[in-house]
């Protein structure tokens, strides 16, 4: 994972596991690393990965129970709801930049299925 200084790390961390989760790199019910080991990891605060734990499990991306690791949520719902939102932010951003180049939608279909390796193509 790459920190970069634009935004705050606790939503860089949460972006991380939220993308990991959605693509199905963190299975549901998989363990995470505990605060203090991704902490360590990141080199970053704690308190930081403390915060980004804490908002995953309000949004019910991850639970912890008792002392236990903290593990991916099993709700398929809530995988669906991320995924869903994570390919909103992406064609929004995607959108916004090509009409400030003024790119008309039929030019860019094509390139879209030639750059798009998991897509289907009509050959």
């Amino acid at each position: 994972m790459e920190l970069n200084s634009r935004e705050p790390v606790y939503i860089q961390v949460i972006r991380y596991f939220k993308e990991r989760i959605a693509s199905g790199v963190l299975e549901p019910g998989t363990e995470i690393p505990s605060r203090r080991e991704l902490a360590n990891t990141l080199k970053i605060n704690p308190n930081t990965v403390q915060r980004a734990y804490k908002e995953m499990e309000e949004l019910g991306l991850i639970h912890t129970e008792g002392n236990l690791p903290s593990k991916v949520t099993t709700n398929e719902t809530i995988i669906q709801e991320v995924k869903d939102a994570l390919l909103q932010d992406a064609i929004i951003s995607f959108v916004s930049t090509i009409e400030t180049l003024q790119i008309p939608l039929n030019e860019v279909i094509p390139m879209l299925e030639t750059h798009y390796e998991g897509g289907e193509k009509d050959d």
